[in-house]
C-alpha cells in the first residue's frame, strides 16, 4: 500500500484524524499541542498520527493536503487545516458544528 493510500484509509476510516508531531498525550511541538488542546476541549475522540515516527507519512501528508506544515486536522475525510485555522474555527463555533454534524449517509 502506497503512502497516499495509507493516508486515505486513515482519513476515511476515522471521523477525526490529527497528523501531528508527537502523540496526543505528549505533543512534540507547540502547534500540535494547540490542536490537541482544542480537540480535548471539544471532548471528541480522535486518532493522532505521529509524523515523526514515519518519514513517508510526514512528507506524504504535505503532498496529500497540499499544505506545507504539520499539524493537519481532518474531520470526516475533509482537510480542515493547521493550528491557526483550528483555533479560529473553535473560537467561532464552526469547529464544534463540524465535529458534531452527523455524517450524511447515501
Amino acid at each position: 500500500m502506497g503512502t497516499s493510500d495509507r493516508i486515505t484509509s486513515l482519513v476515511t476510516d476515522n471521523d477525526i484524524v490529527l497528523f501531528m508531531k508527537g502523540v496526543p498525550q505528549a505533543p512534540q511541538c507547540g502547534f500540535s499541542a494547540g490542536v490537541v488542546k482544542v480537540l480535548d476541549a471539544l471532548g471528541v475522540s480522535y486518532v493522532g498520527v505521529n509524523v515523526l515516527e514515519d518519514p513517508f507519512i510526514r512528507e506524504g501528508i504535505k503532498e496529500y493536503s497540499d499544505w506545507p506544515t504539520i499539524p493537519q486536522l481532518y474531520v470526516k475525510g475533509e482537510f480542515v487545516g493547521g493550528c491557526d485555522i483550528v483555533r479560529e474555527m473553535y473560537e467561532s463555533g464552526e469547529l464544534q458544528a463540524l465535529v458534531n454534524t452527523p455524517e450524511e449517509t447515501g
